[in-house]
């Protein structure tokens, strides 16, 4: 590699999404090829030190250490192989490296009261190289020694570290990994093993993601000299360094960044008239290269436009607009309507300590409770049981912020509707929102609706003439959002009754008003859009700059490159978990609890959202519950390989 090139090439990868992470990945490739330090002026023999390993393990297997094992093929390297130097050699991993393969124990066999050895048991243990202990076991079987390198091969997969404090129990998600010779040095191994994740992740095709054995024993691994393997070694921690000062200061940029455009927005937020507003904008304009840099810096741009119009900063009072208290006036008899036909039923109770919205908004406004503007529908109960088609069901997962999506789709069927439906039926232009999980979504129903709601999702009916829509985005403020937040209740899963929901106030203007914060609205979400494209078309043009650069310098395909940027497992877990035996009250069944809840069914990867923790303690978690035969043994077959774009999204 020729330094003038790399220099010419750094500033293309360090600034691009993800560049840094980007520039250790090229660190890790150059150093496994022989690329990243010069060759010794004296070449010591690769295959005097490959035969020297070879004896070092025959001796061991004749002294009984090492099982017996068929001996190992002749190594053949596939073209696509990027191979090192020339005077390296190429051996079976296996041939080279002994690997211990973890078991896992019983719950019976560990505890957490420090009895016995450190067992550790997946990528939860591993954090930055470093290993933590948080159980135990007087009963080991497979036991790793200081000085091994430990990998993580199921779950999360590629996590290394040294065992730094003693014997110590895998279980099946570890591998442990010790030399047959010290003329190979463990610290190249952890270099190696770095690089060479991405194949280890490819090869993972199962439900719960992992590597086997003969995945990593017959991978193709270099053998050159032991002081050779030591340069490199320190050429990769000098490079590491350097990678994590430039991470650090461009940290510490971003937090710049994030306080002057809070700072640019609060001013736009905080101005006084529509001059300043004006002014403030234009200079947010101005400076848009400075303030934002990734397309999710947009997002703090949309919500105060909603804070702006929910204050009144958005419109102007219009001399033939009507006023607001006719509009309110006409609400009231159209609710008065309802009550006296029964389609509305009074009101039975009010729920207290209810936070409102403390916000100044114009004098020519109003303030009304949710309760005075909308008949609220909900339905209550067990929802109906799914079926394969039917009527869609409307769930909370559907409610998205400002708009309705299909997915996941849902149906119940056309004599469950009946029944379901008592409470009344949604119309075009009505608003959906839900009460919990998530809390606050609210979508506008565009066009007429032929579907059902599912619990957890109220829709809001206007008794009169109120824009929807203007509502909509009042409700989808943050200031909005937060009121929503302080008025709720639950530890896990936040959520708002609808007695205090009906008493909480929104700002009301005059109709024309509602139509022109509206327009005024979209009109600066478009520029919102464009500015967001604009961010996302830079960044991918950097980012393939990168991968060009990186590819050139790497020697590499660009594919190679662009695959092994995907980290994620090329899986989904698509396998249905379902309900085996209830569990018990005492029992500590989070994952048969959570389908209980669930009519009894959920996909692998739905099950582990709603779980909350690392995939490793979720994989750990499921496997005790089917052996208690809380959950069935899930089917392994059903597992979907993702495309391309799948796994980029």
């Amino acid at each position: 590699m020729d330094a003038q090139q790399f220099l010419a090439e750094f500033g293309h990868i360090a600034n691009a999404p993800g560049g840094v992470a980007r520039l250790r990945e090229l660190v890790l490739q150059l150093a496994i090829q022989g690329k990243l330090v010069g060759s010794p002026e004296v070449v010591r023999s690769s295959s005097d030190l490959l035969h020297r390993v070879r004896r070092a393990r025959a001796q061991l297997v004749a002294d009984k250490k090492l099982p017996r094992e068929k001996p190992y093929p002749n190594v053949s390297v596939d073209e696509g192989v990027v191979r090192g130097a020339r005077h390296w050699r190429w051996a079976y991993f296996g041939e080279v490296w002994h690997l211990l393969s973890g078991r896992d124990l019983g719950p019976t066999q560990y505890n957490e009261s420090r009895t016995g050895i450190p067992y550790i048991t997946g990528a939860s243990n591993i954090e930055n190289g470093v290993i933590a202990v948080n159980r135990w076991t007087p009963e080991p079987v497979v036991i790793s020694t200081t000085g091994d390198l430990l990998i993580t091969c199921k779950g999360t997969i590629g996590k290394t570290a040294f065992n730094n404090i003693g014997a110590v129990h895998i279980a099946r998600q570890i591998m442990a990994i010790r030399g047959f010779s010290d003329e190979l040095d463990s610290q190249f191994l952890k270099i190696w093993l770095d690089g060479f994740v991405d194949e280890l992740i490819k090869k993972s095709k199962s439900m719960i993601p992992g590597f086997s054995r003969d995945d990593l024993i017959f991978a193709t691994y270099p053998i050159f000299p032991l002081e050779e393997q030591t340069r490199i070694v320190a050429k990769v921690s000098e490079l590491m360094a350097l990678c994590d000062r430039l991470e650090k200061q461009q940290q510490d940029r971003r937090k710049l960044q994030n306080g002057l455009r809070q700072s640019t927005l609060q001013a736009l937020a905080g101005a006084e008239s529509p001059h300043e507003l004006q002014e403030s904008w234009q200079r947010l304009q101005g400076t848009f290269g400075h303030l934002f840099s990734e397309p999710a810096d947009v997002k703090t741009l949309r919500a105060s436009v909603l804070d702006l119009a929910l204050v009144g900063y958005l419109s102007q009072r219009m001399p033939d607009d009507e006023s607001v208290d006719a509009f309110l006036g006409r609400t009231r008899d159209a609710k008065a309507l309802r009550l006296a036909s029964g389609e509305l039923k009074r009101k039975v109770g009010a729920a207290t300590d209810v936070v409102q919205l403390d916000v100044d908004i114009p004098a020519h406004w109003s303030k009304a409770t949710l309760e005075e503007l909308f008949q609220f529908i909900d339905y209550r109960g067990k929802t109906p049981t799914k079926t394969e088609s039917g009527v869609v069901l409307v769930t909370a997962k559907n409610v998205r912020p400002g708009r309705l999506d299909r997915e996941p789709v849902e149906y119940i069927s056309e004599s469950s509707y009946a029944e379901w439906m008592t409470r009344g039926f949604p119309k075009k232009g009505d608003l959906l929102f839900t009460t919990e999980a998530p809390l606050g979504n609210v979508a506008l129903i565009e066009e007429p609706p032929t579907f059902a709601l599912a619990q957890r999702v109220i829709n809001l009916q206007p008794f009169a003439d109120l824009n929807t829509r203007c509502a909509m985005y009042f409700m989808l403020s943050p200031r909005f959002q937060s009121l929503l937040d302080k008025n709720s209740s639950g530890m896990t899963a936040k959520g708002i009754k609808a007695a205090k929901l009906k008493q909480l106030e929104i700002p009301v203007p005059p109709v024309a008003e509602q139509a022109r914060i509206v327009s005024r609205v979209e009109q600066l979400m478009r520029i919102c859009d464009r500015f967001e494209k604009e961010l996302l078309d830079g960044n991918k043009a950097a980012e393939r700059l990168a991968i060009a650069s990186t590819a050139e310098l790497a020697g590499v395909a660009i594919e190679q490159l662009e695959e092994a940027a995907v980290k994620a497992p090329q899986t989904d877990l698509i396998a249905p978990l379902r309900l085996g035996t209830l569990p018990g009250v005492k029992d500590q069944a989070p994952l048969a609890t959570l389908l209980a809840r669930q009519q009894g069914e959920m996909s692998a990867r739905d099950l582990w959202q709603r779980f909350g923790g690392e995939i490793d303690a979720f994989y750990a978690q499921l496997k005790t519950e089917v052996a208690h035969g809380w959950i069935t043994e899930p089917t392994v077959a059903e597992v979907r390989t993702k495309t391309a774009e799948t796994a980029g999204g």
